[in-house]
Protein backbone atom coordinates (compact mmCIF):
# COMPACT_ATOMS: atom_id res chain seq x y z
CA UNK A 1 0.00 0.00 0.00
CA UNK A 2 2.80 2.71 1.17
CA UNK A 3 4.79 1.76 -1.18
CA UNK A 4 2.32 1.79 -4.00
CA UNK A 5 1.45 5.53 -2.82
CA UNK A 6 5.23 5.95 -3.35
CA UNK A 7 5.71 4.73 -6.53
CA UNK A 8 2.61 7.10 -7.60
CA UNK A 9 4.07 10.02 -6.18
CA UNK A 10 7.06 9.19 -8.09
CA UNK A 11 9.63 8.02 -5.80
CA UNK A 12 11.92 5.72 -7.03
CA UNK A 13 14.11 3.11 -5.45
CA UNK A 14 17.22 4.95 -6.70
CA UNK A 15 16.08 8.04 -4.62
CA UNK A 16 15.56 5.93 -1.26
CA UNK A 17 19.05 4.51 -1.60
CA UNK A 18 20.64 7.88 -2.19
CA UNK A 19 18.84 9.00 0.57
CA UNK A 20 20.13 6.13 2.78
CA UNK A 21 23.55 7.08 1.83
CA UNK A 22 23.02 10.77 3.23
CA UNK A 23 21.64 9.89 6.00
CA UNK A 24 24.99 7.86 7.09
CA UNK A 25 26.66 11.00 5.80
CA UNK A 26 24.08 13.06 8.26
CA UNK A 27 24.72 10.80 10.97
CA UNK A 28 28.64 10.95 10.58
CA UNK A 29 28.59 14.72 10.84
CA UNK A 30 26.57 14.64 13.67
CA UNK A 31 28.78 12.88 15.67
CA UNK A 32 31.63 14.54 14.79
CA UNK A 33 29.75 17.67 16.32
CA UNK A 34 28.99 15.52 19.37
CA UNK A 35 32.79 15.84 20.05
CA UNK A 36 32.72 19.84 19.88
CA UNK A 37 30.34 20.30 21.85
CA UNK A 38 30.84 20.91 25.72
CA UNK A 39 30.10 18.46 28.11
CA UNK A 40 26.89 18.35 29.30
CA UNK A 41 25.17 18.89 25.77
CA UNK A 42 27.60 15.87 24.59
CA UNK A 43 25.26 13.29 25.52
CA UNK A 44 22.02 14.79 23.90
CA UNK A 45 24.09 15.39 20.65
CA UNK A 46 25.49 11.76 20.95
CA UNK A 47 21.83 10.32 20.79
CA UNK A 48 20.85 12.62 17.94
CA UNK A 49 23.76 10.85 16.03
CA UNK A 50 22.42 7.46 17.02
CA UNK A 51 19.04 7.75 16.22
CA UNK A 52 19.85 9.40 12.47
CA UNK A 53 22.18 6.01 12.21
CA UNK A 54 18.75 4.15 12.47
CA UNK A 55 17.55 5.94 9.30
CA UNK A 56 19.99 4.12 6.94
CA UNK A 57 18.78 0.59 6.89
CA UNK A 58 15.50 1.76 6.87
CA UNK A 59 15.37 3.71 3.73
CA UNK A 60 17.79 0.87 2.08
CA UNK A 61 14.83 -1.65 3.06
CA UNK A 62 12.03 0.86 1.48
CA UNK A 63 14.58 1.33 -1.89
CA UNK A 64 14.10 -2.37 -2.21
CA UNK A 65 10.83 -2.88 -1.94
CA UNK A 66 10.03 0.08 -4.49
CA UNK A 67 12.35 -1.81 -6.64
CA UNK A 68 10.53 -4.89 -6.67
CA UNK A 69 7.56 -3.19 -7.12
CA UNK A 70 8.94 -1.47 -10.21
Amino acid sequence: MVIGLLHRAGVRSTHLYLASLGTIGLCLGLWIRAKTVDQTQRGNAERRALFVGLWPPTMWLIGDSLREHE
